[in-house]
């Protein structure tokens, strides 16, 4: 998968947020009956509030510019302030050994942030080729030796049948490509296996599609770093020996890069993309005028003795490993979006491009096999003895060599964009999928050691993953053409069948003839996935069961509260001097009696479900000045959420922050601290909803926001946060 994809494919940012039906919300409406009989006039609790709570907007993200290379941008919005380090956040432990621990992660990582935008870029053709294409070219230092190493078993005998599986390879190269020219059109907006296979399919198959989904991002990073030291260490074979502990340091460059946040800008990858290309075809060209000069006749071949003999299992072997050189075919059709308009027409003729350079360096490279006559051999990859033949030890091997170690290592990158955005929701201090990349960078190293950093044994893992998502999206398309029947559907359901029998076809002969080889552990890998996300999913369920709002089991104050009346002291807000420098006395916690403790009252809601409700009564019956603050990741999803707050009753006041980047707790964090700042004389009490779970492992299903928010609130003075339990259900 490729770098911009995470855009793409990703789940809309409010389709995490609760929807209310009909039915939950004529409860929500009765249940806001019940509090306009206790809660007093809403005005009330308003015109209590001691400053204005509004603070301005953060800005749409194309008001957004990116650097270069940074993922993370400062942002600013009146008077919010700009993103910097939060220095709550990062309180350094007094410990030895945990204040070691804390300025290793900050050294590896950088300072947590307050807020931040995550830009996205809108891409020309000519960059977005080699950004999305990466992968799929960067296969063809693989592919082709993968099929070359199960043919030369049958010695040259078994070389014979290069050509003819080539060109079955190349044939399927096409036939997919041109199915998933039909799935851009179908999903203009993005189409990944998951999404296409969920649509049409159902639930269970795109579970199945994104298990092997899982298994390709894992393998994308091992195959990837250990197919970019082979083209390192057949240039440099003093390095051989060490390629575990090399191959393993660079994941976890790439682990501490993007645990950064460090953005993929297109000319990162335009580069060694390009040079890659020009390379392959300068080595097919010159070893095509030298082939002439010879009267293209090829050059012998040492002779090769047979381990096994030509059979049909042997030829379905080299056409499964053969195929792997189509991996990351399907990128651009997940990453329509990113397209500058018209968006979906820019990704057709980016496809085509790159389906039409895939086949052309697959084929140039085979065809320089056969009239070069080289072998497959332990020690040095086949690019790199073709380069040599072409080259000689010229200045053009070692770009040649280089180039191909680059496009690997930034295809193994590419997999840290989506595999986290799949697995896991939270954004870390740096605003990336943090656990997500941290189980990435495991499990790939973990694979990668444990098959020594040889690419050819990981290769039968590889092919059934990416080849069961094929299928499933291909055949998920064919249901969608039956079901729509617009015009020309014949043509694109025949085009989507074509390809998704020969994905079928890749994906059976990959786990039957390689079951015992290795791909039994990505059969077993996709069961495994696909059961932990059905139990993942009961667990959900269930607490949206027990979080729905039912009549009789709201919590409602049993009497009538309201503000209490006291001196007020001028609101801040818009007419507030923000610039206005503040005296020590104004910050610090010096009151001593209960009567110079000025209130106010903030409830994080993040939906209007049995949690937040009760949240809510108990910040009322304090009878201070209460504000609810709901952080949104869309203006869309803010006016539904409001809808729902007007339905309720608007008992209490409340403000939106739209916050378009997907994070949520750091908007929340820098929408309390913009409080404070304009209000230092204010004791902010911050009540959240906390869910209390009954077993240990279900901890990691949820955010647990209420002890991250608390850490990162710490150090602020005079804000306290304090947490309703909300204890689920066995």
């Amino acid at each position: 998968m490729n770098a911009t994809e995470q855009d793409a494919h990703a789940p809309s940012p409010d389709a995490l947020l609760t929807r209310l039906d009909k039915r939950q919300l004529g409860v929500l409406a009765r249940v806001g009956r019940e509090w306009g009989r206790v809660c007093g006039n809403p005005e009330a609790w308003r015109q209590a509030l001691p400053l204005d709570p509004s603070l301005g907007s953060f800005p749409a993200p194309s008001e957004v510019r990116p650097s270069r290379f940074g993922r993370v941008v400062p942002i600013q919005s009146a008077p919010l302030p700009e993103v910097e380090a939060t220095p709550a956040a990062d309180e350094v432990p007094a410990s030895g050994a945990l204040r070691l621990a804390h300025e290793l992660r900050r050294a590896l990582i950088g300072p947590p942030l307050r807020s931040s935008a995550i830009a996205r870029e809108r891409m020309r053709k000519l960059v977005a080729l080699p950004v999305l294409s990466a992968d799929a070219l960067s296969s063809v230092a693989y592919g082709p030796e993968a099929m070359l190493a199960v043919l030369v078993l049958a010695g040259s005998g078994g070389l014979g049948y290069s050509l003819p599986v080539a060109a079955t390879i190349a044939f399927l190269m096409l036939a997919v490509g041109v199915s998933y020219r039909q799935t851009i059109r179908a999903y203009p907006h993005g189409g990944g296996s998951y999404i296409v296979a969920s649509d049409n399919l159902g639930r269970n198959a795109g579970l199945v599609a994104a298990a092997g989904l899982m298994t390709d991002y894992i393998l994308t990073v091992a195959v990837s770093v250990s197919s970019g030291l082979e083209a390192i260490t057949s240039a440099i074979p003093s390095l051989t020996p060490d390629i575990v502990p090399i191959g393993a340091g660079v994941i976890v460059l790439l682990l501490a890069g993007n645990l950064r946040g460090v953005r993929q800008a297109g000319a990162l990858f335009a580069a060694p993309t390009y040079l890659f290309i020009f390379a392959i075809f300068a080595l097919v060209i010159v070893g095509v005028i030298d082939a002439g000069g010879r009267g293209f006749h090829a050059t012998p071949r040492p002779h090769l003795s047979a381990i096994e003999g030509v059979g049909v299992l042997l030829i379905l072997r080299a056409f499964a490993s053969g195929s792997t050189a189509m991996t990351g075919i399907e990128a651009i059709s997940n990453a329509v979006p990113v397209f500058k308009p018209t968006e979906w027409r820019n990704a057709r003729t980016t496809l085509t491009w790159m389906v039409t350079l895939l086949i052309l360096l697959f084929a140039g490279t085979i065809a320089m096999v056969q009239l070069d006559g080289v072998v497959p051999n332990a020690h040095e990859t086949v690019l790199s003895q073709l380069a040599h033949r072409s080259f000689g030890s010229g200045f053009m091997y070692p770009i040649t060599q280089a180039a191909t170690a680059a496009i690997l290592l930034l295809a193994a990158n590419t997999a840290y964009n989506d595999f986290p955005r799949v697995l896991f929701l939270r954004m870390g201090d740096r605003l990336a999928f943090s656990n997500g990349i941290i189980a990435l960078s495991v499990l790939a190293a973990a694979i990668f050691i444990a098959f020594g950093g040889k690419t050819a044994p990981l290769i039968p893992l590889y092919a059934v993953g990416v080849f069961l998502a094929f299928t499933l999206s291909q055949a998920g398309m064919v249901v969608h053409w039956w079901r729509l029947r617009d015009p020309h559907w014949m043509r694109s359901l025949a085009f989507n069948a074509t390809g998704a029998l020969l994905s079928a076809i890749v994906f059976v002969t990959a786990g039957i003839t390689k079951f015992t080889a290795g791909a039994w552990v990505s059969l077993v890998a996709v069961g495994l996935v696909v059961m932990i996300a059905t139990s993942i999913r009961r667990h959900y369920e269930a607490v949206a069961k027990a979080l729905a709002l039912h009549p009789h089991a709201i919590e409602v104050p049993r009497r009538t509260f309201a503000p209490r009346s006291r001196t007020a002291s001028p609101k801040a807000g818009a007419d507030a001097d923000d610039d206005a420098p503040q005296t020590m006395s104004e910050t610090q916690e010096s009151e001593e009696t209960p009567e110079e403790v000025r209130h106010l009252i903030l409830v994080p809601v993040a939906s209007l479900d049995l949690a937040s409700i009760r949240a809510l009564a108990y910040a009322a019956s304090l009878e201070q000045p209460v504000l609810a603050v709901h952080v949104s990741p869309a203006e869309e999803e803010a006016e539904r959420f409001r809808e729902y707050w007007r339905t309720w009753g608007d008992h209490l006041p409340l403000e939106v922050v739209v916050s378009p980047y997907r994070a949520i707790l750091a908007p929340m964090v820098n929408y309390i601290e913009s409080l404070h700042r304009l209000g230092p004389e204010l004791t902010l009490t911050v009540i959240l909803p906390e869910i209390i779970v009954r077993h240990w492992w279900q901890r990691i299903l949820h955010n647990r926001v209420a002890p991250r928010l608390r850490r990162a609130l710490r150090q602020l003075p005079k804000c306290v946060v304090t947490t309703v339990p909300f204890h689920l259900p066995s």
